[in-house]
């Protein structure tokens, strides 16, 4: 077991690439993928004990608080928990702390990566996305020197009763935006959305790919895919793609990490 554990839930890289910085700085760390069942859930052995993952839709995932109450902490072991967005935090960290006590937590914006929602260069505060990188490494410094040093935060993660409504009511929304999926002609039935896709929920039939609704809207799909084949709706073939330039949808697919 590793001295330190990460478990990060990332869509389109951009936690996974904030993971890896702050374990950069730890040193003998294992980042343990949620997009799945994580491949380890006892880390009582682990000194630190983190989570890092996107706002969706006003919180957490679903799935990473469903994967949380199979995780095992050590009573004894820091605790942190570091949530992504492009404008409000949400109450993902506050639905995680009544999970597994957090000792110290932050909120970072990052570029968004929900383009039928808004263009990926919306993000408070207003930067391009060379800008936003480089915000977002600077802040993953200083996240692990305050993480290395077992910093505590003094307040509990905020709760906002608007976010949590409008998380609660998330799947059903995107389950319905879902049915919305396309792909074009300019699918080559490489499989990467396939064996990218955290849910199962696209298959090739036919040398093409073909997305169902059992879907969490990390957008890996539409935003990795290298011939821009998947859309959901017009709006995203007019906005420009992206995905976090660190980190490739190979990265993705790992179960586990380890950087020492």
């Amino acid at each position: 077991m590793s001295e330190n554990v990460i478990f990060c839930y990332s869509g389109t890289g951009n936690c996974l690439d904030m993971a890896k910085n702050i374990a950069r700085y730890l040193g003998d760390t294992d980042i343990i993928m949620m997009r799945s069942a994580p491949v380890k859930t006892d880390v009582r052995d682990a000194k630190r004990v983190g989570f890092i993952f996107p706002c969706h839709g006003g919180g957490a995932p679903v799935d990473v608080l469903d994967y949380a109450k199979t995780i095992q902490v050590s009573p004894d072991s820091y605790t942190f928990g570091v949530s992504q967005s492009a404008s409000y935090p949400g109450t993902g960290l506050a639905e995680l702390d009544k999970i597994i006590p957090l000792d110290y937590w932050r909120t970072v914006t990052h570029q968004c990566s929900c383009i039928w929602l808004f263009p990926h260069t919306m993000m408070v505060p207003p930067m391009n996305a060379e800008q936003a990188q480089a915000r977002s490494e600077k802040l993953a410094q200083l996240i692990g020197a305050e993480v290395c040093a077992k910093t505590l935060t003094a307040k509990k993660p905020p709760k906002n009763p608007l976010n949590a409504a409008e998380n609660a009511a998330w799947p059903v929304i995107v389950k319905k935006k879902a049915a919305g999926f396309a792909v074009s002609d300019a699918c080559v039935g490489c499989g990467q959305c396939v064996r990218l896709c955290p849910r199962g929920n696209i298959r090739l039939e036919n040398g093409r790919a073909v997305i169902g609704t059992n879907c969490i809207q990390c957008l890996g799909c539409l935003q990795y895919c290298p011939t821009s084949a998947i859309s959901l709706g017009s709006v995203t073939d007019k906005r420009e793609h992206y995905h976090n330039v660190h980190v490739s949808a190979a990265d993705l697919m790992e179960t586990l990490i380890h950087i020492d």
